[in-house]
């Protein structure tokens, strides 16, 4: 049994890294298409009684990757558009 589990995570593992490099590849190939999408910021503050205050800081033009995953190029850790158009609202903790 312990050996079927550990096919299992092993072949799983190779699948996400496929996943990962064909998306990738796809990526590279389309000629790393990046498109800008407006996100809301705003800044967390703690305050007493374990409660928090948000403060809107104002409206930024984030770049973001037409792909599945986050890539590293052409800007570390740039995310994918499907992700900022879900998450428009960005939240800094301090």
């Amino acid at each position: 049994m312990v050996r079927w589990v550990g096919m299992a995570v092993v072949w799983l593992l190779i699948a996400a890294a496929a996943v990962y490099a064909g998306d990738w590849a796809v990526f590279k190939l389309r000629g790393s298409p990046t498109e800008t999408v407006t996100v809301s910021l705003f800044v967390s503050a703690p305050l007493k009684n374990n409660k928090i205050e948000l403060d809107y800081t104002g409206d930024e033009n984030w770049a973001c990757s037409e792909t599945l995953f986050p890539v590293l190029l052409p800007e570390p850790g740039m995310q994918p558009c499907w992700y900022l158009r879900k998450h428009r609202n960005q939240v800094a903790t301090y």
